[in-house]
């Protein structure tokens, strides 16, 4: 979970008090769910899409979300998004490739060819009519220096269901989501939401963020601590992506 909207979830891990429960690896998200289901770890911060796909049971109350505006996942586009056809998706959260499908269907009615690419946005675009980007590459641009069309996911899910958007949970195999795993890690969160300006200095330094960047989107984008608004967000957005990967699948298109 290498991004930096991880980093409050775990600054209780590696800056409180010492647990010695965990032992911690460090990678985007969707290596993190490669790495749960293969057994390598027991919990991971892992996209809220592989809850169901490996059956996972997540750790209640903390995880990466927002209500509105993200910031860190944008669908950059060419043309109109009712009018995008094929699509350049950075995979490395497969939440956003997912919630990318879920919005551009359910609220533009389009289903275009998803290609995979590094996230370099020019190079995207010049395989695609739009490109996904996400997490750090997607803070690194000037959204006003973009002659493109811009749509911030997290905003169009929120005015599309009402909802906030919950993209990443801890979660593991029902035997791993037991105490005091959990416990720990609420514990953490809230040991780095107390923290957040040594979280702000040191994240600024080792990822060469502008500091405001950081600060804004670290306090004002992101919500790490999860109600019961979170929970019915997360059933409402699998159960479509489940509706559209059973359209996918009816039609001869892998999902």
């Amino acid at each position: 979970m290498d991004y930096l909207n991880s980093a409050p979830l775990v600054w209780g891990l590696l800056h409180g008090p010492p647990q010695d429960l965990f032992d911690l690896t460090f990678r985007v998200p969707s290596e993190c769910a490669d790495l749960v289901a293969s057994g390598a770890v027991d919990i991971g911060n892992i996209p809220v899409i592989e809850m169901s796909r490996q059956n996972l049971e997540m750790v209640p109350g903390v995880g990466v979300a927002s209500r509105g505006a993200v910031r860190s996942i944008l669908l950059v586009s060419k043309c109109p998004l009712g009018e995008i056809r094929t699509l350049a998706a950075d995979s490395s959260s497969r939440t956003s490739v997912a919630l990318t499908r879920i919005v551009l269907s359910r609220r533009y009615g389009v289903e275009p060819l998803f290609l995979p690419c590094a996230p370099d946005l020019a190079g995207m675009l010049d395989h695609a009519d739009a490109a996904l980007i996400i997490g750090d590459p997607a803070l690194r641009l000037d959204l006003s220096l973009l002659p493109y069309h811009v749509a911030d996911l997290g905003q169009e899910w929120t005015e599309m269901t009402g909802l906030p958007m919950v993209f990443a949970v801890w979660a593991g195999r029902q035997e791993a989501i037991v105490e005091p795993y959990g416990t720990a890690l609420a514990a953490s969160c809230r040991y780095g939401l107390a923290h957040m300006e040594d979280i702000v200095r040191q994240e600024t330094a080792q990822r060469g963020f502008p500091e405001p960047l950081v600060r804004e989107y670290l306090t004002r984008h992101i919500r790490f601590e999860l109600s019961d608004a979170h929970e019915l967000a997360i059933e409402t957005y699998l159960k479509y992506a489940a509706a559209l990967e059973r359209t996918a699948v009816s039609g001869g298109v892998s999902a």
